[in-house]
């Protein structure tokens, strides 16, 4: 059940950021969402729309961070971790993720006002000129969210994973009470 609750707990938290995230960028460019993903709402309401892509564009991530996490708390000899003791880890995960989604987007804006970054095709074509540089705001908002998310992930499952051979040395270094009786 642990390792159930730890996909779980990774699929809620995944789903809760996008839907925060997708807030905040649908309403610094509604059309990264309008013109930038497939009509599935048939909306334009920023709410609606943060609301509906925060799930479909995280679930996912959830269970892929879910999943492997896991197997790396749960699976082999070493002392298990719990749900519990997860939430701290992927909560960082998430700080750290927003961080970055926030610094990627000021640095989009930055840039695509500068000229130095711009949008090309049908996208470009589609939309007005003066909505390019919220667009590229949120483009790289949403990229720096994925990849710190991949990448972070990688380094929760590597130190969830350590954290167990840690433990697993101090457990095996701890005197046996059954060993020496007069220890209790």
């Amino acid at each position: 059940m642990q390792s159930l609750g730890i996909v779980l707990m990774c699929v809620v938290a995944a789903v809760c950021y996008g839907i925060a995230h997708d807030q905040v960028t649908a309403r610094v460019c509604v059309e990264n969402f309008t013109v930038g993903h497939p009509p599935v709402f048939g909306t334009d309401d920023p709410t609606l729309l943060g609301l509906g892509w925060g799930i479909i564009a995280t679930w996912w991530v959830g269970l892929l961070l879910g999943v492997p996490l896991a197997v790396v708390a749960r699976a082999g000899s070493r002392p298990k971790r719990s749900v519990g003791s997860l939430v701290r880890p992927v909560g960082w995960l998430l700080a750290v993720m927003a961080v970055c989604a926030v610094l990627a987007g000021i640095a989009g804006w930055l840039l695509a006002s500068a000229g130095a970054v711009f949008l090309v095709g049908p996208i470009a074509r589609e939309l007005p000129p003066d909505r390019h540089v919220p667009f590229l705001a949120d483009l790289w908002a949403h990229s720096a969210s994925y990849v710190v998310g991949l990448v972070g992930g990688i380094v929760v499952m590597v130190l969830v994973w350590w954290s167990r051979g840690q433990a697993a040395v101090a457990q095996d270094a701890e005197p046996s009470v059954a060993a020496d009786p007069g220890r209790r």
